[in-house]
């Protein structure tokens, strides 16, 4: 057998390529991601970090190399497909302060439900970008027609055997197979669970995904009924003692308003506004109303998360795999602040400015035990808008109408829009008002523009709020109004250089919460700083509803957990012993909330003397019961 040099020169030269591409597309993947730690320069130093960054879009270009035999095309295709991760991280980061998360790709299936519109007022609005994006495609086009193929199109089963297991290993990465972890373990990588942000920073982008769908696989906590009951024992007195407090609550049955304010929070808190004041109406009102901080399990955006606690009571703390609640509810009923009302006879509706999709709330809201959603295109034609989104003041208009003089008491829960960010934007705004606010020097001029077109927006939802307590006010009927913002805005810049006047950092700020009794004719108000799960509680409690034990359990227990509730990039406050043992045992008794397994512990443990509890009874009540568990 004679030695083929020119068949074995031939063969060299087809596998030199596609390894050629390889290393290009670790390194420009580095230089693309934009992190330091994955950075191209740090290849000779992190070689394995690089690699590991760019490993699925390795087997991705290894694939579509199997399936076109083109290696320009398939390393091009990879390419384009894994730079759109890295660029909408890059946006994410610098809106959110956090990176792309294996939970933000459900966000994917929300783009035909009004999420394309919303989610695209934060693409940059320079045509460049763009530009580059078809000159790409078209050169893609261009090699797809006239690349060669690298190898023959029969391969005696070869081409299929490698193709069935690069989908393999790709699937079973998507899926967090445990195998991985020997790819992506935190000893051979390094692993930053408390901060995305920080671990993209040392890790990339696509690893940080990575390794956190493999910390979040298989991660399903189970419930402790045993260790539950402990506590219920242990609290029992204290909760016992609330709930009789509470049941001396013998007022009328008012009407609830309950105004989710969109990225509502007091710029005076910034450093250089703090004797700037931007909400004169909620402060006027607080000085006769519960008031106080509010802390919130999210930052920027996410505002599902805020508005899951505030309807259900339910901590995200102790549901960590949940990060977008609506997306990932699997039961058919859901308890919360929504059903414990209807079984008092209210009727409840939602109210929301935008499509009644997004974020699955048409479906949420049903398992909520909501009676009614009415989202924007059941408002009336030609509402106004004030920036991108309706105004607040449509959204008020609305409120006023679905409240009656006759008829049960009813629930409106109302979401806002038109503090909804992105910033940079001055449509349907008056420009001389947004250019008159102050702001503070030390900040880029388009960060200047969106910390005004944000207090542009805000102030007018400060007057709404002021509008709308008036409004209730003049009514017949008693009505209580909650008001609250669901996170701060995604107002980065200004936070990195100016800074709070608190000293403490954008993830740890609290937002404003106020409970106003219209008629005050309740309970006296209370200035208490709260989490976001323990809103309903207070609200309930001060509705005279208080035959709820989980409810009262809050109430009971608020004082030590509140500011364990943050963002989740937050740096993680540290928890005494006495915490610690609540924030276990509250997780238990949070779980078995959610699988509605609780009751019989509480029956058991904690439940008061019905005798004590001076709970409305009748026909209706009754009735209204029976379908709060539909």
């Amino acid at each position: 057998m004679t030695f083929d040099s020119k068949r074995w020169r031939d063969v060299m030269a087809r596998v030199a390529l596609p390894l050629c591409l390889a290393v290009a597309f670790v390194l420009y993947t580095g230089f693309l991601d934009g992190n330091p730690g994955v950075s191209s320069a740090e290849w000779a130093a992190r070689p394995w970090h690089l690699f590991a960054n760019a490993f699925p879009g390795l087997l991705l270009a290894s694939l579509l190399l199997v399936l076109t035999r083109r290696a320009w095309l398939s390393f091009g295709l990879a390419f384009m497909a894994q730079g759109a991760v890295l660029v909408v991280s890059a946006i994410k980061m610098k809106n959110l302060g956090a990176p792309l998360l294996p939970a933000d790709f459900r966000m994917v299936g929300q783009l035909k439900n009004g999420g394309l519109h919303l989610l695209g007022g934060y693409l940059p609005a320079n045509p460049l970008p763009y530009l580059a994006i078809l000159g790409t495609i078209a050169l893609i086009v261009v090699i797809a027609r006239y690349e060669p193929p690298l190898f023959a199109r029969r391969t005696k089963g070869r081409r299929l055997v490698a193709g069935v297991a690069l989908v393999a290993l790709m699937g079973t990465l998507f899926a967090g197979v445990p195998a991985w972890s020997t790819i992506y373990n935190k000893d051979r990588l390094g692993l930053q669970p408390w901060s995305a942000a920080a671990n993209a920073g040392y890790n990339g982008v696509v690893t940080t995904i990575v390794q956190f769908r493999l910390q979040d696989a298989g991660k399903k906590a189970k419930a402790d009924p045993a260790e539950a009951g402990r506590f219920l024992a242990d609290t029992g007195p204290a909760l016992r003692e609330h709930m009789a407090v509470a049941a001396t609550n013998g007022r009328q049955t008012p009407d609830i308003v309950v105004v989710q304010s969109e990225s509502f929070f007091d710029p005076s808190a910034i450093r250089g506004l703090e004797n700037e004041d931007f909400a004169p109406n909620l402060h006027r009102l607080a000085e006769h109303a519960s008031t106080g901080r509010l802390h919130v399990p999210t930052f920027g955006g996410g505002t599902i998360r805020t508005e899951f606690e505030v309807l259900t009571g339910l901590s995200l703390r102790y549901f960590p795999t949940m990060q977008f609640p609506y997306l990932q509810m699997h039961s058919g009923v859901v308890p919360g602040m929504v059903r414990t009302l209807r079984s008092h006879g209210y009727e409840t509706i939602a109210v929301h400015g935008n499509d009644a999709s997004f974020w699955n709330r048409s479906t949420a809201f049903k398992s909520l035990g909501f009676d009614r959603f009415v989202s924007q295109p059941d408002f009336p034609k030609g509402f106004r808008k004030d920036g991108e989104y309706m105004a607040d003041s449509a959204m008020t208009d609305e409120i006023m109408s679905q409240l009656k003089d006759s008829g049960p008491p009813r629930l409106v829960f109302a979401i806002s829009m038109e503090a909804h960010g992105p910033y940079d934007k001055s449509v349907n705004i008056d420009t001389h008002e947004r250019d008159a606010i102050p702001v503070p020097d030390g900040i880029s001029d388009d960060a200047k523009l969106q910390l005004r077109n944000y207090i542009y927006h805000m102030r007018h939802a400060d007057a709404e709020l002021g509008r709308l307590a008036e409004l209730l006010k003049q009514r017949e009927r008693p009505t209580l109004l909650l008001f609250y913002g669901d996170h701060l805005p995604a107002l980065t810049e200004t936070y990195d250089k100016l800074g709070f006047a608190d000293g403490t950092g954008m993830f740890n700020q609290t937002v404003p919460y106020i409970l106003i009794d219209a008629h005050g004719d309740g309970p006296a108000p209370e200035k208490t700083d709260l989490a976001a799960w323990m809103l309903p509680g207070k609200l309930l409690e001060q509705a005279g509803v208080h035959d709820d034990p989980y409810f009262a359990l809050t109430q009971v227990v608020a004082p030590r957990l509140a500011a364990l509730t943050h963002a989740p990039d937050a740096p993680t406050p540290a928890e005494d012993a006495l915490q610690k043992y609540t924030d276990l045992s509250m997780s238990n008794v949070a779980m078995l909330r959610m699988k509605q397994k609780l009751e019989p512990l509480v029956a058991q443990y904690a439940l008061p003397d019905a005798a004590a509890l001076a709970r409305q009874s009748g026909t209706a009540e009754e009735n209204a019961a029976a379908g709060a568990h539909q």
